[in-house]
């Protein structure tokens, strides 16, 4: 077991790639927290009870996420891996979106990181340092119409990516992992939106060139690769997992 041991946070962790990455920690050993909007969780087996704490909190709230933190630190003890994965969409140019709009994409998608590393960090330095994975995107490097605020967010958290690697080198590693359109809730939701669902899926698999979306497994599988020892000299950089998708767009893309 890769992670015996270990405890990891994951924000978002009530569904899609951060379930699969709460499980992915679980069946490797480590004690999981997930801090999540949504006070449903995933069924794990009883055995993993004991290594698994969910707490109800808003990760754009600093009142929320603080004493979150020292939950975790009470239960566990330590904090060796924090995977800042909560994100939500909304589609709309600047001149669409109100500003209760923008300021609620990027208080999730960008403050919340900033918020759950501010107080996961300090954690990790009293207990020997640790890994930080932000789940960006591949539109942090590649843009879509209509997703201006989204796109902002996750284009940003490839500098706080940089900024966390080099300010707290050399015991705590910080990486960016950038997944393509993944078949999730979100994107699902996103797909009852649109008033053609079946065409939008079909453009979307179609616009990968491996024709087809990825898995919130196959993302969970690379944060925890980034996670591991063998990652152990990567830092500060951005890792796509997009299908191909990166090599050129066109077209509309949802929901990464």
């Amino acid at each position: 077991m890769k992670f015996k041991g270990k405890v990891a946070v994951i924000t978002g962790g009530s569904k899609g790639i951060g379930a699969a990455t709460a499980e992915g920690f679980l069946q490797e050993g480590a004690s999981v927290a997930v801090l999540d909007v949504d006070p449903h969780h995933p069924a794990f087996p009883p055995q993993d009870a004991e290594r698994y704490l969910h707490i109800v909190a808003d990760v754009a709230m600093a009142h929320e996420v603080s004493p979150a933190f020292e939950n975790i630190a009470r239960r566990f003890g330590r904090i060796d891996y924090l995977v800042n994965n909560a994100g939500i969409q909304q589609y709309a140019s600047i001149t669409e979106t109100s500003e209760e709009e923008w300021d609620r994409v990027l208080g999730v998608n960008l403050k919340g990181a900033f918020l759950c590393a501010k107080h996961a960090i300090p954690v990790m330095q009293r207990t020997g340092g640790g890994v930080i994975v932000n789940v960006a995107s591949v539109q942090s490097f590649v843009t879509q119409r209509n997703v201006a605020a989204y796109t902002t967010s996750k284009s940003a958290l490839l500098g706080l990516t940089r900024s966390i690697a080099l300010d707290f080198a050399p015991g705590i590693r910080c990486v960016a992992a950038c997944p393509g359109t993944v078949d999730t809730p979100m994107f699902r939701n996103a797909l009852k939106l649109s008033t053609d669902p079946d065409a939008i899926l079909d453009e979307c698999v179609h616009m990968h060139p491996v024709r087809r979306l990825a898995t919130g497994k196959e993302v969970a599988s690379l944060i925890l690769y980034l996670c591991s020892d063998d990652a152990a000299f990567m830092t500060g950089q951005s890792i796509r997992i997009d299908g191909g998708v990166g090599i050129g767009i066109g077209g509309s893309m949802r929901g990464s």
